[in-house]
């Protein structure tokens, strides 16, 4: 462990990472309302095996017993998401006590366990009834996001002072609103134009009510950033990966950071853009939430909405536990292209790897593959630190095995092992290994 204690800087943060609709259940307790998930998971073909998160991880209730296994990872923060329909049932107007009390709990119980909380306040789980009134792709959501994010900082702005205003901006408008992978499940360029620009609008706004609201906040973002590599060199699939690579990375970071959409998006977008907006949007932050698994190899696709299409890696690339393929040195670059355009600390908010994990004979969760990647990244990320990345902390996705989204409970992303009949909490082997680089880089 001598090389990786040399190569964290002091103060670096070590965490793990949640989503409220993936861990909590109860979606239909304490006057929770429906979220677009929820309807998600009902609509047929929506989610494999027709899987919900009703009970996911039953968090809400076991909420002190996760907290206890973070604490003894010796993890410094914990960055989890509120869940906007459990503490405004409607999106706005009336409050939910019953869930503001929940989230304070769990602050509280982090606090008094030395463990930091970074809030989230949007992962995906958009009100059903804001979505009724058009979602994202109405303006007026942006507005109806602010009044959301002043409850929570009015609620929690005394205890929380890390705060990040949304969790993959690129992931739940590309796949909400253009490729029917997630809620709310539309496929329309013009809607999708328009959620980008008022997802934006959003994000600004909030930043300003923290601001405003928070002495002290330290305020970020999360983006999911990725190379985007033709599937072949044609001159189709290399304008399929341009396009896509605007619309995955960067019609979120380049706007709020830099005050313009790139090219392709900007001449798209226009006519959805007022007098002041991008003033509104290029709101100052303190840090670059980066979420990064690998890259994403693009095609042709004319029968999608916007021409392109996900292609496949190299028949001989290494891949792990769910298919996906291993490209450290692509951590690597990303972290150092993200230090160079846009000059702000960095944090991993996630990193991970999938799999089919199970408790052997011996009560163990063996996941040698998980373990090799977590290495392996960390020694990219340390390769990135090296050479200029300003890198301030790290969080692994996930604490838990949880509901993923689409793929439903058939993938494992947690470093502990929940058995989702019992919900039984099993440390695995990477939440050992976790454990030991933690306690090793604070030696």
């Amino acid at each position: 462990m001598t090389d990786r204690i040399s190569s964290y800087p002091p103060g670096f943060t070590w965490g793990v990472s949640t989503s409220a609709y993936q861990i909590e259940g109860a979606t239909a307790e304490d006057g929770r309302g429906a979220s677009i998930w929820d309807v998600r998971c009902r609509t047929q073909g929506g989610v494999v095996n027709g899987d919900t998160g009703d009970i996911a991880c039953d968090h809400y209730h076991r909420m002190p017993e996760d907290v206890a296994l973070m604490k003894g990872l010796g993890v410094d923060a914990y960055r989890f998401s509120v869940s906007w329909p459990r503490v405004m049932p409607r999106g706005k107007g009336a409050v939910n006590d019953a869930g503001l009390d929940f989230y304070d709990r769990l602050i509280d119980r982090l606090l008094e366990s030395g463990i930091e909380p970074w809030l989230c306040l949007y992962h995906w789980d958009l009100p059903q009834a804001l979505q009724d009134l058009g979602g994202w792709a109405a303006r007026d959501c942006a507005g109806w996001y602010a009044d959301y994010a002043a409850l929570c900082a009015r609620r929690y702005g005394d205890r929380v002072k890390r705060w990040i205003t949304f969790n993959e901006f690129s992931v739940f408008t590309l796949f909400g609103y253009a490729i029917p992978w997630a809620a709310p499940g539309i496929v329309d360029r013009a809607q999708h134009l328009r959620a980008i620009h008022h997802v934006n609008l959003a994000h600004g706004a909030g930043v300003d009510v923290l601001r405003d609201m928070v002495p002290g906040a330290s305020i970020g973002a999360i983006h999911n950033r990725q190379v985007v590599i033709p599937e072949t060199d044609t001159p189709e699939n290399r304008a399929a990966a341009a396009l896509l690579d605007e619309h995955w990375n960067l019609v979120f970071c380049d706007p709020q950071i830099l005050g313009h959409y790139p090219p392709q998006t900007a001449a798209a977008i226009e006519p959805h853009v007022q007098p002041g907006d991008m003033a509104r949007i290029a709101r100052p932050v303190d840090w670059f939430g980066l979420n990064h698994y690998g890259p994403i190899f693009a095609k042709a696709d004319p029968a999608r909405t916007w021409g392109y299409g996900w292609g496949d890696a190299p028949p001989d690339s290494p891949t792990h536990g769910v298919g996906w393929a291993i490209f450290p040195d692509a951590f690597r670059d990303e972290l150092l292209t993200i230090q160079r355009r846009y000059r702000l600390p960095i944090v991993v908010t996630e990193n991970g790897c999938g799999g089919s994990d199970t408790v052997s004979p011996d009560g163990r969760v063996h996941d040698p593959h998980r373990i090799n990647y977590l290495t392996i990244y960390n020694a990219a990320m340390r390769d990135a630190m090296a050479q200029g990345a300003d890198v301030r902390g790290y969080f692994v996705w996930s604490l838990l095995d949880n509901f993923e989204w689409g793929s439903g409970y058939g993938q494992r992303f947690g470093i502990v092992h929940v058995d989702f009949q019992t919900l039984a909490r099993t440390p695995k082997d990477s939440a050992r290994w976790y454990a030991e680089l933690i306690r090793a880089a604070k030696a």
